[in-house]
């Protein structure tokens, strides 16, 4: 009996991992269909936008980003201003997208021989109707001087503060039918005559800035929590160029309308409210160039939040990120 058992597992294996490999088959191939669907819906004008050929598209980024931070206050006895920029951050990275579905892998050449130890985390969606950036930053290295009343300038440590910051923009556009977002920025459609469109837009700002003490500076320790909320709205448009050159234009404010800050001074915790206005404002760009199946470019999207008030404390913040990319599509 055991061999025949035997001789019969051996006839089983091979059909379940045939049927198996089918199920799996099968799987893909309605997972395909499925983005077929979405990729080829027609719920655009073709006279202005359109599908470029091809179903698969593969780009090499360079991405440069950076954020510089400011603060004036009037709190305290002596008045003081600050500035502070953070170590640039530079990543190579490779993109392959299918349908509109993007897998992508990044290295930072400057982690890998331990010159950068912040980190950034980017996961961006432009859809021609919707579309939201999220980008979260943890920075360390931060070179900057800081100023009290009339004295000199005094350098600031480069472990003096640290800042976490989470930045959620979202947009609507109005025209989404012969304006095109992706054009500009993920090469997925293409924008055959120029056009703009009015747009919706949201943002949100989480921070937290931790100020060390330092003797030399006379500081005490200082934590700051900071969360933002604005609506508001904004333009773009799309210019199509001759010689196939695209260049797109968008500014999108947003006024807060909601916002919880929390200051802490060595161990009193203190609650500040502030002035109206108060605003997050998103400005993107881009310069595309096309060929038959290639393609180059360069976005740019920066994002500058005022709130406070000198009279307590103002802090501007600005984070931005610039790429260049040679695309094929394959």
């Amino acid at each position: 009996m055991k061999p025949l058992l035997t001789i019969l597992m051996a006839l089983l294996v091979p059909l379940q991992l045939a049927s198996q490999t089918s199920r799996l088959r099968h799987r893909l191939a309605k997972a395909d269909s499925l983005l077929s669907v979405r990729y080829y819906r027609q719920g655009y004008d073709t006279n202005y936008i359109f599908r470029p050929p091809g179903k698969a598209m593969l780009r090499l980024v360079y991405n440069l980003s950076g954020a510089v931070l400011e603060a004036e206050s009037h709190y305290s006895v002596e008045p003081y201003r600050s500035y502070a920029e953070a170590d640039y951050k530079g990543t190579l990275s490779a993109a392959l997208t299918y349908k509109g579905v993007t897998l992508s892998m990044a290295l930072n050449p400057g982690a890998l021989i331990g010159k950068y130890k912040d980190y950034e985390f980017n996961l961006n969606s432009y859809g021609n109707k919707f579309g939201f950036d999220i980008i979260y930053q943890y920075a360390r290295n931060f070179k900057g001087w800081m100023k009290r009343s009339d004295e000199p300038r005094i350098d600031i440590p480069t472990d003096l503060l640290s800042l976490k910051t989470l930045n959620l923009n979202g947009y609507y556009v109005f025209s989404h039918r012969r304006f095109s977002f992706p054009a500009a920025f993920s090469q997925t459609f293409m924008q055959r005559r120029s056009a703009g469109s009015w747009m919706l837009a949201a943002s949100y700002q989480g921070q937290y800035l931790k100020i060390r003490p330092d003797d030399q500076l006379g500081n005490k320790s200082v934590s700051l929590q900071v969360a933002n909320l604005g609506i508001g709205g904004g333009y773009g448009y799309n210019f199509v160029l001759p010689h196939k050159w695209l260049l797109h234009l968008s500014f999108m404010p947003t006024l807060i309308v909601a916002s919880s800050t929390h200051m802490t001074l060595d161990d009193a915790k203190e609650e500040l409210h502030y002035r109206f206005p108060e605003v997050i404002v998103t400005g993107r760009t881009a310069l595309v160039h096309y060929w038959q199946r290639t393609f180059i470019g360069a976005t740019g999207v920066v994002t500058f939040t005022n709130i406070g008030s000198p009279r307590h404390l103002e802090v501007r913040n600005v984070k931005w990120r610039f790429r260049t990319f040679w695309g094929i599509r394959l």
